[in-house]
């Protein structure tokens, strides 16, 4: 079974910024969609960003211009440089990996946006 690996969560201040990465273990899928959601207090898991292997990128409007995700498809890791981060960015972040319509989840971590 596919199994994920999350880095780089953290406390950091408004305006401040992280980097997230992600190594997706024992993948057997070449076809397949990378990228992270969270899940604030209280609310439910949303889209964050999202990269294909062709290289096809899907953003929240939330955090277009500000969060950029990348990947390095031969080491089959997804990273998200987050930026001018806000209080509202604060949650639980999960890397997902998809292939052939099965999803796959890390753990999550943790980011805290506070001043």
């Amino acid at each position: 079974q596919v199994q994920l690996v999350e880095s780089g969560g953290g406390l950091v201040q408004p305006g401040g910024s992280l980097r997230l990465s992600c190594a997706a273990e024992r993948v057997i899928f070449s076809t397949n969609t990378m990228g992270w959601y969270r899940q604030a207090p209280g609310k439910e898991r949303e889209l964050v960003a999202t990269k294909a292997n062709s290289g096809l990128t899907d953003y929240a409007d939330s955090v277009k211009g500000r969060f950029t995700i990348s990947r390095d498809n031969a080491m089959n890791t997804v990273y998200l440089q987050m930026n001018s981060l806000k209080p509202e960015d604060t949650a639980v972040d999960y890397c997902n990996y998809e292939s052939y319509g099965v999803n796959y989840w890390g753990k999550g971590t943790l980011v805290t946006v506070s001043s």
